[in-house]
């Protein structure tokens, strides 16, 4: 995500990793720099973006606490009030992205920080990512559930949908064309028509026609189940920094 949220923003980045190839390769892609180690980040960077393993925010914070500014945490699982203990005393962000912020066509969650204000500037930078949604903290794990597992739903989706093209006689590559722009285009039209699905799916399905059938095989087969029981199943991991 750390590589994701950089290539997003396309400007040079401090950066740090355990692996230092890794760190190398991400400044050299955007033309930063690898640092030695994250209290030299926290010293050089005016906010510091945690995108260690949540159970690492104790460890971490003990190298950064002293030297960092400000923090923005992206940590699945660990509530704000967590990256406040961790850094007393330094305004503290929990912010969490979904991974096609790297084209800015991610979602970016903003737990509420009431009664602190976010930052103007922090919410520009992570709104650059593409849509930024505060939300109240008791939602942000329900929330995550829709939108961080998304895109791997997604492209299930799309999957099975050029299967079916292919073995129709259509050439794989081919038909992920077709499903991957519709789908782009119907996510744009459905932002233009004020995210109503039900209108949309009326706009295009003739009654007695091919796609009131294949929608009717879709409800047959569970569809909307499917997706319920997905969410729920997220949900009951009962944490996500596991």
């Amino acid at each position: 995500m750390a590589t994701a949220l950089a290539r997003g923003w396309g400007r040079p980045v401090l950066c740090t990793d355990v692996l230092p190839e890794r760190a190398r390769a991400l400044a050299e892609e955007t033309g930063g720099e690898a640092l030695a180690g994250g209290r030299e980040v926290a010293r050089r960077a005016d906010l510091v973006v945690l995108c260690h393993k949540p159970g690492q925010l104790h460890e971490v914070a003990r190298e950064l606490s002293d030297d960092a500014r400000a923090v923005a945490s992206i940590l699945g699982g660990v509530p704000r009030a967590d990256v406040v203990e961790a850094y007393p005393g330094r305004p503290a962000y929990r912010l969490l992205p979904s991974t096609p912020v790297e084209v800015r066509q991610g979602v970016v969650l903003m737990a509420r920080a009431e009664p602190q204000a976010i930052d103007a500037d922090v919410a520009e930078l992570f709104g650059e990512l593409g849509l930024l949604v505060p939300i109240d903290e008791g939602l942000v794990d329900v929330a995550m559930g829709l939108m961080s597992t998304a895109p791997a739903f997604l492209a299930l989706v799309a999957e099975a949908q050029v299967d079916a093209g292919v073995r129709h006689g259509v050439p794989a590559e081919r038909a992920a064309e077709l499903v991957v722009q519709t789908m782009a285009g119907t996510a744009a039209l459905l932002r233009h028509r004020g995210y109503d699905t039900l209108a949309v799916r009326r706009q295009v399905t003739s009654p007695g026609g091919s796609t009131a059938r294949g929608l009717d095989a879709l409800e047959r087969a569970g569809l909307r189940a499917a997706f319920s029981d997905a969410l729920d199943a997220v949900c009951e991991t009962g944490s996500w920094a596991r």
